[in-house]
């Protein structure tokens, strides 16, 4: 199989192409034929070696790589109540670790990593959906606002955000989103109930919106203690890539809710949740530009150049 990553880290120049054996699925595993692959932020960290340590020892070279979608390939034993089938339209999410990575032509995923793509999609819109879907889910999961509180989310443009302001609207929150002035449009039509101004003082404008403060935020656009003002007193804040907050909740009970995918990895029910709100166009497929496998290096300089709106994906 072929395979897009790293033996030496650094720039979006380093990234190559590799032959690696084929993999065989296990015991609840599927293998996958992977037709698209998206590529996120986290992705150009394994590149840039930023998680070195975490896969100090692993196999090289290093394959980045979240989101996949393609046909099931084969079934390993105890897979019957996966509902797959050999031939099956599916997206997964990866776990990447030292040479398992979504970018790669054939993958084995735990059969609860992997659903049936949304109908009526292509393979590059169906790879932009589990990884960030998840992230999304898992963060209102995590902040369990009841219907009709006040959810703010930063990073509204954005794959997370963008799925977090739809997936809230879903679930009866009132959404007040940031967006540039280009992107408030976009942002509206995602389903935000107020738009606001989006930069460092993002927090005063939620504020301004919201007098008694946002029950709950979704911190897509990373701000950190920035947003802190938004917040009413004993509101939740979901963060992602780990960021834990100050530890006194800025001295009026608001507490951080770190969220990391991983732990819905294998959450099938709620991928195939997100299959389902997809076809009932409750959820928004956003594909940026499309890539040929071997230009992975033309798609991360694009990702770091800024302003992608959806998702780029790789095709092998």
């Amino acid at each position: 199989m072929r395979v897009v990553g790293v033996k030496e880290f650094g720039g979006p120049e380093a990234l190559g192409v590799f032959e690696l054996p084929d993999p065989v699925p296990g015991p609840g595993q599927v293998l996958v034929d992977v037709a698209a692959a998206a590529v996120n932020p986290t992705d150009t960290y394994i590149r840039a070696g930023a998680r070195a340590e975490a896969m100090r020892g692993a196999p090289l070279p290093h394959v980045p790589g979240m989101d996949v979608a393609g046909t099931v390939a084969a079934l390993g034993d105890g897979t019957a109540g996966s509902g797959l089938s050999v031939g099956d339209r599916v997206m997964g999410i990866v776990v990447p670790y030292g040479s398992h990575g979504g970018y790669s032509s054939r993958i084995v995923l735990p059969a609860g990593s992997v659903a049936p793509a949304p109908a009526g999609t292509e393979h590059v819109e169906a790879a932009t959906l589990p990884m960030n879907g998840l992230t999304a889910r898992l963060a209102l999961d995590t902040l369990a606002l009841p219907a009709g509180a006040a959810l703010a989310v930063t990073g509204a443009a954005g794959a997370f955000g963008g799925y977090v302001v739809q997936l809230a609207r879903a679930d009866g929150l009132r959404v007040v989103a940031d967006a540039s002035e280009a992107d408030e449009e976009l942002v509206r039509s995602l389903g935000a109930d107020i738009v606001v101004r989006r930069g460092d003082d993002v927090a005063d404008r939620i504020r301004r919106a919201v007098p008694e403060g946002v029950a709950g935020l979704a911190d897509g656009s990373v701000q950190g203690d920035l947003v802190l003002p938004a917040l009413a007193d004993g509101g939740r804040i979901a963060t992602v890539r780990g960021y834990a907050g100050p530890e006194d909740g800025g001295g009026r009970g608001v507490t951080w809710h770190p969220v990391m995918v991983r732990d819905y990895a294998e959450n099938r029910t709620a991928l195939d949740r997100l299959r389902e709100q997809v076809e009932r166009g409750g959820l928004t497929l956003r594909v940026a530009d499309v890539f040929p496998a071997e230009r992975a290096a033309e798609a991360h300089r694009r990702l770091e150049a800024g302003g992608t709106r959806g998702r780029l994906v790789l095709t092998f």
